[in-house]
Formats: structure tokens, C-alpha cells, sequence
């Protein structure tokens, strides 16, 4: 490989930003595709202005790049191709893609793999909807087999008034029932794979949401058993084994007592793993850019209990965090706007104290 080989990736939010930034060390020039002139990815890399199916700029985009990748799995599967045919190492593959872009497929992987999932069913028609809310007899959620994100594109059902609101809301395209899982708290695990197969994973990360988006997540090695831990780990390992994985991968998850349930998988870095930047001796950014381009993976040791905040629709006080001890401001230099993410701030070995400053500082 070239001594500062090229990296394409499809996407230039603030993931891709942040893929950017964690290249810069490591001698790798990036490479974006994103269709807004002003995505935060520029600042880091070459930016091509375009769709994200749009074949001309996809070429462009990877013209003599060592390697492609994207940042969001809303990407068209057949924008990699242009990459396959060119023989340029694309990663993660079209099949891991393509899976995590249906839930009913989705499901079905999780399934396959003896992997527990909520109950859920597949629907077409009113006359299904009906039988699968007869079938499941208790509150579920509809929700859009294709599209949909930080609690877009599905409805929550709790009685018969809410299941023909949620019909009229979403009826028109592919969807899935699921049962509401009564958890007792939501986790994730991030996982990466090499090219020759070698795999490294984090410490599982503790995840609250609210409206739908993540807003805190939280990594401390006494809160999750190595019991659990273990479970997680097996879940990550066999799935990025059956996809034939490279690159990181994140696979949301419930705890019911000593069960592990699949909510869903994003094949990419993943707002849950933000604190590997700082937490972490090697990021989820960086072990992406290497497994994509080949190279030898880095230890996810947790270097101390770590603490992430989203910052939803607007960025707080910049100096008030940075006065915080062991907080970190990141910016993705987005236009505030009501429930988008703006950016985040970690904060490693926090006080009690600490924690209840910047919970203040992100009212």
C-alpha cells in the first residue's frame, strides 16, 4: 500500500468527519462524497459535491482510491459497485449493507443466527396488520421496513385508536410489528473485523435515549457483568463472521435479566461509540480507517469509566465545558436545528459533580 493511501468514503456528516480525523494520523488522505457543499466532512478532506447515487460523482469520488467506505447505511447498495468493478476493496460489503437497510431482513439475519429478537411480523396489508396485533395481544411498535432514524418512521401502539393512527401514518410501504420489549436497560457493543478476519471489541457501552435519539451513553466495567460482556462479544462476532465483515460494526441491544435481545445493527462507526475517542486506547474511527484499508487493528482497552452527551438541536457553552475537568467538546459545525445532533461531549472518570454540571450545561 502507498505510504498515504486514499480513502473514499460515501457520506461527509460528522461521522465521515470524524473517520477524517482519526486518517489524518495515520498518513491516510480522505476522500467525500456528500450532496451538501457545506458537510462537515470538507474541513477534513476533498469534498465532491453530489448525490449519493449519482454514478458520474461516485466515480469521481473514487478515482484511484485505495479503498471505499461509508458512513451511513442509508447509502444505495449500488453505489459500491462502481468500486467493485474497479476492483477497489469496498468495506463494510454490499450484503452487510444491504441487510441492515431492511428490518425485516434484518430480523430474519439476527434470526438465523440464533440470535433473540423481539417478537415481530412482516407486513403488506391491513388484513396482516390486523392478525399480527391479534397474534401479539399487547403494545407493540410499527415501524417502516426501509428508512427511518432517530425515531422516524414508526408509531408506537397501545390500543386500537393508536394502530389505525399508526396505519394511516405509514401504510404505503413495506413494514414490521414489533413487541415492546419490557428491558431493563439499553446496551450496544462495537465491534471491528480485519481483512484477515482478526477481531477487536469495546467494553459494551450503556445507552439512554430519549424521543427516539440517543442521548447519553455510558461505559463503566462494573455495571455490565463478564458474563454479559461475553454475550455481547459472541452476538458481535457471529454476525460479523456470517456478513464476512470488515470494519466496525455496532449492534444495538436490550437486557431482559440475563438475556440479550437484537434491536438492530448499523454497519459503521456509531453515535453509541463516540466515547472511544477519549475512552478508548484506540477509537472506533480509527480501527475503521485501518481495517478498511488493510491495516493491523488497535487494542480497545478502556482507558477509564467514560460519560457521552449528545448535544440535540443546539451546542452548549463551549469554555463552561472545557472549564468541566476531564470533558471534551466535540463540534460537527452543523446549523442548530430542533432534534439534531450538533455535536457531543465526552468526559472521562467523571464526578458526580461533573456529570450533574454538564447535564446542567445541556439543559
Amino acid at each position: 500500500m502507498a505510504p498515504h493511501p486514499t480513502l473514499a468514503v460515501l457520506g461527509g456528516g460528522q461521522l465521515g468527519r470524524m473517520l477524517g480525523l482519526a486518517a489524518i494520523p495515520l498518513g491516510v488522505r480522505c476522500r467525500f462524497l456528500d450532496p451538501s457543499p457545506t458537510a462537515g466532512a470538507s474541513a477534513v478532506g476533498v469534498l465532491t459535491v453530489g448525490a449519493l447515487d449519482d454514478v458520474a460523482a461516485v466515480s469521481a469520488t473514487i478515482a484511484g482510491a485505495d479503498a471505499l467506505t461509508f458512513e451511513w447505511e442509508g447509502v444505495p447498495a449500488t453505489s459500491l459497485l462502481p468500486a467493485i468493478d474497479a476492483g477497489i476493496p469496498v468495506a463494510p460489503g454490499v450484503q452487510a449493507l444491504r441487510t441492515s437497510q431492511d428490518r425485516g431482513v434484518e430480523k430474519q439475519q439476527f434470526k438465523a443466527l440464533g440470535i433473540d429478537t423481539a417478537p415481530y411480523w412482516l407486513i403488506e396489508t391491513r388484513s396482516e396488520f390486523d392478525a399480527a396485533l391479534r397474534e401479539l395481544a399487547g403494545p407493540g411498535i410499527l415501524k417502516t421496513c426501509r428508512g427511518g432514524y432517530d425515531g422516524k418512521g414508526q408509531a408506537r401502539i397501545a390500543n386500537a385508536a393508536q394502530a389505525n393512527a399508526a396505519w394511516q401514518q405509514l401504510d404505503g410501504v413495506p413494514l414490521i410489528l414489533e413487541g415492546l420489549v419490557a428491558f431493563d436497560r439499553e446496551l450496544s457493543v462495537l465491534a471491528c473485523r480485519g481483512r484477515d478476519g482478526t477481531t477487536v471489541v469495546w467494553p459494551v457501552t450503556e445507552n439512554e435515549h430519549r424521543d427516539g435519539i440517543l442521548h447519553t451513553s455510558i461505559v463503566t466495567p462494573a455495571t455490565v457483568s463478564d458474563a454479559m460482556q461475553a454475550r455481547a462479544h459472541h452476538i458481535a462476532a457471529r454476525l460479523m463472521d456470517a456478513l464476512e465483515y470488515v470494519g466496525v460494526i455496532a449492534i444495538e441491544l436490550f437486557q431482559v435479566g440475563d438475556t440479550l435481545i437484537a434491536n438492530e445493527f448499523a454497519p459503521r462507526v456509531h453515535n453509541s461509540g463516540h466515547w472511544t475517542i477519549e475512552g478508548s486506547a484506540t477509537s472506533q474511527f480509527e480501527n475503521h480507517v485501518r481495517a478498511v484499508l488493510g491495516m493491523p487493528l488497535g487494542s480497545t482497552e478502556l482507558r477509564n469509566s467514560v460519560v457521552m452527551f449528545n448535544a440535540i438541536g443546539s451546542l452548549p457553552d463551549r469554555d463552561a465545558v472545557l472549564a468541566v475537568p476531564g470533558a471534551h467538546f466535540h463540534s460537527y459545525d452543523k446549523v442548530p436545528l430542533s432534534g439534531r445532533k450538533v455535536g457531543h461531549i465526552t468526559v472521562v472518570d467523571p464526578s458526580t459533580e461533573t456529570l450533574q454540571t454538564l447535564r446542567d450545561l445541556l439543559q
